[in-house]
């Protein structure tokens, strides 16, 4: 046998699905399942969802009822089901609570904040009920615990706290998924809705309800503030027009007042501002308006080729508006010369998986994770959240990369920037309201991650190799338990097959605060290199990482080195 040759690769690349495994990067992926392109190198296992409030949102006329609305607002939690809309309030845990902790009437729950919180009431921790009769800015006072025939039980510190649901407004007879804006034009901070059946509403700052009664936007799907106007789109029965209010105020539309409204010629499907434009998104076509009064707004097309086949996967991501056309993910890039448009497609590496998945593309939402560059689609549809599918999205240097996501189905969703942390949220077909990236389950359920290289012949297909040792580079964040597969001959019935290497943290360094005492090692790398001497040997080989059997926090792959003797030639 020869001397042992080294081959090694870094993790980049993302999914691949329409390239030939023969030219595809050794470090770009086959199969990509719950992992995302980090942006600091590798593929990073993600994290999980659970709760945000730990209350359901309560049903109107049924159990089967979906979330169809939910936005972060003046520190307030906003949901929507059946006909009702509803606010709650979240927070954390500053400090555990104990299960032999007594609270009798005079306990204390001590929080991050109790900001929209009741002056006194009711709130949950996990599954124990807890009453309160004052707060302080960082504090419930008065409590007592494991009430409504709940167990006393302790709560790590970052518990989910909420509080339960109160209605705030009602009889929205017909209403579909919500849109909304969130805009200040006199000073005050406020929130308008529009549900394509009932008149828009505006909520203020304290939760006081407006409704926007004048027919020209009753019933409206889409809105936007553009310029200090209120911008609203969507009517069943005017479907192609958009009508806009008067400056800084979003309830009259007075024509001499500088209201108006505009038509284009195609039913619109979206509204979003980008830089110093509204974009009109329609089914066929997608248009902007410039200008800053009604006296100068003009519209021109974009195009006149591709349109928006769902106004809810429209999102502003890393400095561009990205959409969902009827070939996949497209983004709308403002170039060097002001004023132009460029529109690209982004998606073709994974666009198989849109092709597939299309023909319900009116269930799909998504939501950008800013911090991470990250935007994720969902699609939504008539199937299990476990089998549930989507597609991660993300910018890295100049281009983008791509994975799939399982096991998370929204039904609604938003993301704010709130007190200095990016809060991702959805609302759940279940009733519920859930935080993404945050803990290391799907609401209890495993997280199945897999990752699979390409078929990699190092530049010779035709020469058998004997694979020696697998060096695998990767970065955890605490415990890890995967496992490492090697595969041959493109996993071709009769290929060797060895049994899965195990992964794990042993000679890690311990992160403070995420380490378990005794299970890191003092001094070791933050980054290490496992090193696992294999079995078996073929023309082609293939790397596959799995990760789902146990409850385990992220880790990033960053890149693999085989070691391997050349054999014959075939």
């Amino acid at each position: 046998m020869s001397d042992t040759v080294p081959f090694a690769f870094n993790c980049e690349g993302g999914l691949v699905l329409n390239r030939s495994t023969f030219i595809m990067q050794p470090g770009q992926a086959l199969e990509l399942t719950n992992f995302e392109p980090d942006i600091e190198g590798g593929y990073r296992r993600i994290n999980g969802f659970q709760p945000y409030v730990q209350q359901i949102v309560p049903e109107d006329a049924n159990s089967s009822e979906p979330v169809i609305m939910v936005a972060l607002f003046s520190n307030y939690v906003l949901a929507a089901r059946g006909r009702n809309i509803y606010s709650s309030a979240s927070n954390q845990l500053s400090q555990r609570v104990l299960s032999s902790t007594a609270m009798t009437g005079s306990g204390i729950v001590s929080v991050n904040s109790t900001t929209s919180f009741s002056s006194s009431g009711t709130i949950q921790i996990n599954s124990e009920i807890f009453t309160y009769t004052g707060v302080t800015a960082t504090s419930f006072t008065g409590v007592t615990r494991a009430t409504s025939s709940t167990t006393a039980a302790t709560h790590a510190d970052n518990s989910i706290v909420s509080e339960t649901w109160t209605v705030r407004d009602s009889g929205r007879t017909g209403a579909s998924k919500y849109n909304f804006e969130r805009f200040n034009f006199d000073g005050t901070d406020k929130i308008v809705i529009v549900d394509g059946a009932n008149a828009p509403t505006v909520f203020n700052a304290s939760l006081s309800v407006t409704d926007i009664s004048d027919s020209a936007v009753s019933g409206s799907k889409f809105v936007a503030s553009f310029k200090n106007h209120m911008f609203y789109a969507g009517k069943s029965t005017t479907p192609q027009e958009v009508v806009f209010s008067v400056p800084f105020d979003e309830d009259d539309f007075s024509s001499g007042s500088g209201a108006g409204s505009i038509k284009v010629d195609d039913t619109i499907t979206g509204l979003k501002v980008f830089r110093d434009d509204l974009f009109i998104f329609c089914e066929n076509r997608i248009f902007k308006l410039s200008g800053s009064s009604s006296s100068n707004f003009a519209v021109t097309a974009v195009t006149r080729d591709i349109g928006c086949v769902n106004g809810f996967t429209i999102q502003e991501f890393a400095g561009d508006l990205i959409f969902l056309g009827p070939d996949g993910l497209r983004t709308i890039a403002g170039t060097a010369r002001i004023g132009d448009v460029e529109l690209g497609t982004i998606s073709s590496n994974v666009q198989s998986l849109f092709k597939d998945n299309l023909i319900d593309s009116a269930n799909f939402d998504s939501i950008v994770i800013p911090d991470k560059t990250q935007y994720r689609i969902f699609f939504s549809k008539d199937r299990t959240e476990k089998s549930s599918i989507g597609v991660i999205c993300v910018l890295k240097g100049t281009g983008f990369e791509f994975s799939t996501l399982k096991g998370i189905k929204p039904a609604c969703t938003d993301t704010v920037l709130q007190n200095g942390e990016i809060i991702p949220i959805h609302g759940g077909f279940d009733g519920f309201v859930y935080r993404q990236d945050i803990g290391n389950s799907f609401n209890g359920s495993l997280i199945g991650a897999k990752y699979r290289s390409p078929d990699l012949t190092f530049g010779d297909p035709g020469i058998r190799k004997y694979i020696q040792r697998v060096n695998v580079n990767y970065a955890p964040e605490s415990t890890i338990d995967a496992d490492l597969f090697v595969r041959y001959d493109y996993e071709a019935a009769g290929s060797p097959r060895p049994d899965a290497y195990p992964l794990d943290s042993t000679n890690v360094a311990g992160i403070y605060g995420n380490t378990t005492y005794g299970s890191a090692v003092y001094g070791g790398p933050s980054q290490p290199i496992v090193r696992k001497s294999v079995e078996g040997s073929g023309f082609a080989v293939a790397l596959r990482v799995e990760d789902g059997e146990n409850d385990t926090a992220p880790y990033s792959l960053k890149g693999f080195q085989m070691e391997y003797q050349v054999g014959t030639r075939r």
